[in-house]
């Protein structure tokens, strides 16, 4: 097969060609490692490459299975990580200066669960600085570019993660998401992102944004392969507060297969909530109509979908949680190195200190209100259809790093909300603009409900090819 087809192989295809031995994890790491090493210096995705200790977990991948000792799909499948998760021995910077020299000695609960799969580790993954931004631009590491147009942005903060994914570089990653950051790349990089249920992966041993926003999950190409990495990383941690003990189901055994014959959403009843989401007024008319035009294809596959009036997230999701929990975790920070901090996060955690509890009180109660809502809306519908993000990638020459607030708010306009209700969502890419950059739906379910989401997300691209395109690189 020809480098190019066998880095550009979904996770699946990947597994399955291992698994009849027609492939070897060490060819994989080879093509991946090849992709890389002549794109990189132009796409940064990469911080901190591990190539030749990867090339040593996949000889003893590739040995294992041979002998039959195979751990699973995600045996000997060459992975990179968001340099947010802690991994022993490999540095852990959290895009950050204070960071830049930091090894950590024990891995994060989803790399070591990866790892327990047989997963191969390229390398650690550009990320916006402490995660705290949704464009990727850095200044104390090289910015990412988009693969689709390598001028604009990658979205972030795991921006990283969607370019190596997109460029061909590995068959999946770990990403973060507190307000946008799996969704938000996936979206403006054409690739698949998962955030399950606050709860649903454990977040010990990754940087901490905002404690009660964050969630960790897959990045990958297609819906499946996301289905089969939370299979590997899903599942309570008992040295996690965050944690929920809730039991972990085949997410893969709920994908359907979707053809012209087939209706794998029979009887599931998709909610698109006008009043909101889809505002002409606030959403790029392209990513207006490519996400449009998936409705029929979702009432093709036998879905019912129904228009709803979705609880105002301007109201309910507010900055006040966000900002106060970023300032609790980076004070230390800010008063003993505030030099290594660049200008952004710095004047946004000062400004945080000044923050009353009473204010901090009343949004986590509008959180709650929130949630209510939401429960009573899902009473009618199991999945609510939107966006992923207003806007397609724009220019990094338009980006200024050092401005506190920045597009943060556009970028995230369509994805916070799912983040302050804790459900699971996920985006697919849906189209390209005419100048040829990537739109993503949003899909969003229940609580727990991490299965029916993915089902319908793997139900559309069977019926689809917009994730199997690929970018215009060398």
């Amino acid at each position: 097969m020809d480098a190019n087809e066998l880095v550009y192989l979904s996770l699946r295809e990947a597994a399955n060609l291992i698994a009849a031995r027609q492939v070897s994890p060490l060819e994989l790491a080879e093509a991946c490692i090849a992709r890389a090493a002549a794109l990189d210096d132009d796409l940064h995705a990469y911080l901190t490459p591990t190539f030749e200790t990867a090339r040593e977990e996949a000889r003893i991948a590739t040995e294992e299975i041979a002998a039959g000792r195979s751990r699973g799909p995600l045996h000997g499948i060459p992975f990179a990580i968001k340099d947010l998760y802690e991994t022993a021995g490999v540095r852990t910077t959290g895009g950050s200066k204070l960071r830049e020299e930091y090894i950590p000695a024990e891995d994060a609960e989803t790399v070591a669960r990866l790892k327990q799969a047989g997963a191969v580790m390229l390398g650690k993954l550009n990320l916006h600085e402490w995660a705290m931004g949704g464009t990727n631009v850095n200044v104390f590491f090289p910015t990412p570019k988009n693969p689709w147009d390598r001028t604009k942005i990658t979205g972030g903060s795991s921006g990283g993660s969607a370019v190596a994914l997109a460029a061909g570089y590995c068959y999946g990653s770990l990403g973060s998401d507190t307000r946008a950051s799996i969704r938000l790349p996936a979206s403006l990089c054409g690739i698949t992102g998962l955030k399950p249920t606050y709860g649903r992966v454990s977040l010990r041993g990754v940087i901490p944004l905002v404690w009660s926003l964050d969630h960790a999950g897959p990045m990958a190409r297609s819906a499946e392969d996301c289905a089969l990495i939370l299979s590997a990383i899903a599942g309570y941690d008992d040295r996690d507060p965050t944690s929920v003990d809730v039991p972990v189901p085949d997410y893969v055994a709920f994908l359907e297969p979707a053809s012209a014959t087939t209706r794998p959403l029979e009887s599931v009843r998709i909610g698109v909530p006008r009043n909101f989401f889809f505002d002409p007024s606030a959403i790029q008319p392209e990513v207006l109509a490519a996400v449009s035009a998936t409705q029929p294809i979702f009432e093709a596959l036998g879905a019912e979908l129904t228009e709803v009036d979705f609880p105002d997230p301007d109201y309910y999701q507010d900055n006040m949680v966000f900002n106060a929990e970023s300032a609790a975790y980076h004070e230390e920070r800010l008063r003993e190195r505030p030099e290594e901090l660049s200008a952004a996060p710095r004047q946004r955690v000062a400004a945080s200190l000044e923050l009353k509890a009473v204010d901090y009180a009343r949004a986590r109660w509008r959180q709650e209100e929130f949630k209510q809502k939401l429960r009573v809306l899902m009473r009618d519908v199991d999945l609510i259809l939107t966006p992923t993000a207003a806007v397609v990638a724009f220019d990094i020459a338009d980006v200024n790093p050092a401005e506190p607030a920045g597009p943060g708010r556009i970028l995230a306009r369509q994805t916070g909300a799912f983040n302050t209700l804790g459900v699971p969502a996920i985006s697919v890419p849906c189209g390209f603009s005419a100048s040829g950059l990537a739109i993503g739906l949003q899909l969003s379910g229940r609580w727990w409900e991490e299965g029916l989401v993915l089902r319908a997300a793997h139900a559309y691209q069977g019926a689809t090819d917009w994730h199997r395109r690929r970018p215009p690189l060398p």
